[in-house]
Formats: structure tokens, sequence, C-alpha cells
């Protein structure tokens, strides 16, 4: 567990688990500062730092030394406009961001891919995030975590009609497939940024709700 004040960067702060993440990050004493740049501003506070502007744009700008990284970013084929435009974010950007992060220092890169995530899945989703994941695990992190939620709950800024119509359903599915709330994701995040284990690790809805209560 880390003892000294640590340096956070943060992407996805305006995304629904995000919000709650650096909101968790803010009001932590074991938390220097976080840098977490976005398309729309942030609402202040002294320990944060927040480029405004596209992610794919700030990230050569971005400077510091930073202990720990997390990517909330993720989007949906509806919302992205075509599967390319998909890819560019849940693939291109977070690979992106991963990099950049582990050249300003970063040791720890904590990740939210997706329940079923798999490059050899006949679901173009599910194999984005598989090849996510397989990318990550090629950057040879010191420290990388990966989380696999389930379906989200909680409040988003835009209407995500599959969402919506599964939520009621989801809160009751037993298992790793059962919804998981944003902001008990965003607590299991910063537990599994304390703990000290080299190395890969993916971590399963299931686990997840469990280590965010």
């Amino acid at each position: 567990m880390y003892l000294t004040p640590q340096r956070i960067l943060l992407a996805g702060a305006t995304g629904l688990t995000g919000e709650h993440l650096l909101d968790r990050l803010l009001n932590e004493p074991t938390v220097a500062q976080v840098l977490a740049p976005s398309r729309r501003p942030l609402a202040g506070h002294p320990h944060l730092l927040n480029p405004i502007g596209a992610l794919a744009e700030l990230l050569p700008q971005l400077s510091g030394t930073f202990d720990t990284a997390f990517c909330c970013l993720g989007t949906t084929i509806k919302q992205a406009g075509s599967q390319a435009a998909f890819r560019a974010v849940d693939y291109d950007l977070v690979l992106a961001f991963a990099e950049r992060a582990r050249a300003l220092g970063a040791r720890h890169l904590l990740v939210i891919s997706a329940l079923g995530a798999d490059s050899h899945s006949g679901v173009f989703y599910n194999q984005v995030k598989g090849e996510m994941e397989a990318a990550l695990q090629a950057q040879k992190w010191p420290q990388l975590t990966i989380a696999r939620p389930s379906l989200l709950l909680g409040q988003r800024r835009e209407f995500r009609l599959g969402e919506r119509l599964m939520a009621p359903l989801a809160r009751w599915i037993p298992g790793k497939y059962r919804g998981i709330q944003a902001c008990t994701l965003a607590r299991a995040l910063w537990r599994l940024a304390l703990e000290e284990q080299d190395g890969m690790r993916i971590i399963e809805s299931a686990q997840l709700r469990h280590l965010g209560r």
C-alpha cells in the first residue's frame, strides 16, 4: 500500500465511472494531485489539473511524473457512429493513453474493459476489448489491472436505450452477469490501486462488486 502521496493520471473523468472515481481520488488524503484531461471543464479542486481538449491531441502535451494511471475510456458502436470510430476510442485511444502514462513514469495501469472480452470473439465489441487487453499486456507494465465489469448501472449524461432496458434485469441476474453500480466499480478500482502486485491481473465483475462494497 502506498504511504507517500500519489500523483494520478486519469482518462475518462467525465464518464459514468470516471466521475465517481475522480470524486474519490480528490477526497483521498494519500492523493497529492490528479491530472485529468477532458473535453469539457471539470469542477475546480486544489489537487486537480484539468487540461481541456480532445485527449488524442492533449496526450503529447501532458507532463509531470505519475505513480498510477486509470483509464475509464469507453463508448458504444451506436454512440461512436461506426465500428471504426468505436475502435478508435476503445482500442487506439486506450493504448495511446497507456503508452503516454508509462512514458510519464506510471508503474500501475488500471483499465476498464468489459465482461466477455475476448480477441477471438465473434462479437465485435468483445473482440475489440480483448484485443485491447492483449495490446496492453504487450506494453509490459510493471503492474496492470484489467477490470471486466458487467453492465454498468448509474445515471449517465447521455441516453443509452439498451442499458436503460437491461438495467432492471441486470440488478437481479446472479453471479458475474449481475449489473454493477458505477460508484461500486470506482471504489473497487481505488482499492485495487492500493495493492502492490507485480504483473497482470484480470478482475471479473463479481469480484469487483465485492471489492467495491
